[in-house]
């Protein structure tokens, strides 16, 4: 019969390191919130990240190809349902959904 203390250990062990990744961020970030730092960074990482996240979906456009205006009419719909609604995850759906319905019916090969 094996030894139920060992998988009895086992299990604490795991919980215990478990629970200590999951607390570890709530404990680091408490004295980050006052910090200047992260108080800039939180007000100009969106508009960064949405910057490095258009060059790379717009890296291998090729703009003159005819295929090259699916990506970029989704781009204009997202940027219009974003400055019409303000609603990011509307904005994403809206222009995700325009560049996946383009690119597999007027602009497939």
């Amino acid at each position: 019969m094996p030894d139920t203390r060992y998988a009895v250990a086992a299990v604490l062990v795991t919980a215990a390191v478990t629970w200590g990744l999951r607390a570890l961020p709530f404990a680091v970030l408490t004295p980050l919130r006052a910090s200047r730092t992260v108080q800039y960074l939180s007000a100009r990482m969106p508009a960064g990240v949405m910057v490095i996240l258009l060059a790379y979906c717009l890296r291998d456009v090729s703009f003159t190809q005819a295929n090259s205006l699916a990506p970029l009419i989704a781009l204009a719909v997202t940027v219009g349902l974003h400055l019409w609604r303000r609603n990011a995850l509307l904005s994403i759906l809206g222009g995700t959904a325009v560049h996946v319905i383009l690119a597999s019916t007027v602009f497939a090969h």
